[in-house]
């Protein structure tokens, strides 16, 4: 089973930018494709982009043109750039497999001032 270790979140303001990492283990990592989920307060956990192993990136419309998804195989690690953040933004973000993620980590809080 994955295991993952996210980071990189923090509060900001509105227009401003973060970089999440995910350290990810447990898996053959170049062979899995990942993803970057999210889950704001009262909200159900949502998929906000993914990769694929050969990286094929997808993304929600709602981050489209602001998020990058990005992966290096070397490192275990998948990476989400985000720029432009909205206040509704804000949420705990989760990295996992795209396929049947299960075994989640703690996430990181990204929250967006106005």
């Amino acid at each position: 089973q994955v295991q993952v270790v996210e980071s990189g979140g923090g509060l900001v303001q509105a227009g401003g930018s973060l970089r999440l990492s995910c350290a990810a283990s447990g898996i053959i990592f170049r062979l899995t494709a990942m993803g970057w989920y999210r889950q704001a307060p009262g909200k159900q956990r949502e998929l906000v982009a993914d990769i694929s192993r050969g990286g094929n990136t997808n993304y929600a419309d709602s981050v489209k043109g602001r998020f990058t998804i990005s992966r290096d195989n070397a490192k275990n690690t998948v990476y989400l750039q985000m720029n432009n953040l909205k206040p509704e933004d804000t949420a705990v973000y989760y990295c996992n497999t795209y396929f049947n993620p299960v075994n989640w980590g703690q996430g990181t809080q990204v929250t967006v001032s106005s």
